[in-house]
């Protein structure tokens, strides 16, 4: 039987604004989020856990670290950032909807991996992405551990979904049209075959019950 390294890929939990890839802390619903995501995490046996280094994905990581661990043991790696939205970066949703409606048309044609004005597209987001979890699985691999949390961002995990799939970069996202805050995305990487398997997507069982926690009330 194959030998596995679980990872657990995260979308970080609610910033405190609302404005494109902002570099804020968490919410007050953000914090909550992450108490929850670490006491289901618990019962993972999570072995290490990394994160982005801007400021809502490493917030989530030492509230679930701290949680599993008893004290922050995150590892902040900058390559698992968000994709660089570039021109859009502090626009609000009503202003890029209107300032860029023209990329958006053709984005949604999903017939070609238009980059963002000033930013990065998916296959370049993959490509740094892909990197930090080879150096990942060789230090699981080295330390003999199986179960990682990888907490990043909503653009970076689809990006990395596709690209370990195969997929033309310009579906990505067809995953998870809405991927909810502090959601598990679950890849299997099978180390005698080095193949990765896709298990769970946007998995947000633990905010159950906490209806005011979702997406949709994030204004």
């Amino acid at each position: 039987m194959s030998k596995i390294i679980k990872i657990f890929l995260i979308r970080h939990a609610r910033q405190e604004s609302p404005l494109c890839n902002v570099n804020v802390p968490l919410a007050d619903e953000g914090l909550i989020q992450s108490k929850l995501l670490g006491e289901r995490l618990k019962n993972y046996n999570i072995d290490k856990i990394y994160s982005s280094d801007l400021i809502r994905a490493k917030s989530t990581a030492s509230i679930v670290s701290e949680i599993i661990f008893g004290e922050n043991l995150n590892c902040e790696l900058e390559s698992l950032r968000e994709i660089d939205f570039g021109d859009m970066t502090g626009l609000s949703d009503e202003v890029i909807k209107v300032k860029f409606a023209d990329y958006f048309i053709d984005r949604d044609l999903m017939v070609e991996d238009i980059r963002i004005p000033g930013g990065e597209n998916g296959r370049m987001v993959y490509e740094r992405v892909k990197k930090a979890v080879d150096r990942i699985i060789e230090d699981a691999m080295r330390d003999n551990y199986r179960n990682i949390v990888i907490v990043s961002h909503g653009g970076a995990i689809r990006s990395f979904l596709a690209g370990v799939l195969g997929m033309p970069q310009e579906k990505r996202f067809m995953f998870a049209k809405n991927m909810e805050n502090t959601s598990i995305t679950q890849i299997d990487y099978h180390i005698d075959t080095d193949k990765y398997y896709v298990e769970t997507i946007n998995d947000y069982a633990h905010l159950e019950g906490h209806d005011k926690l979702l997406r949709k009330h994030f204004k």
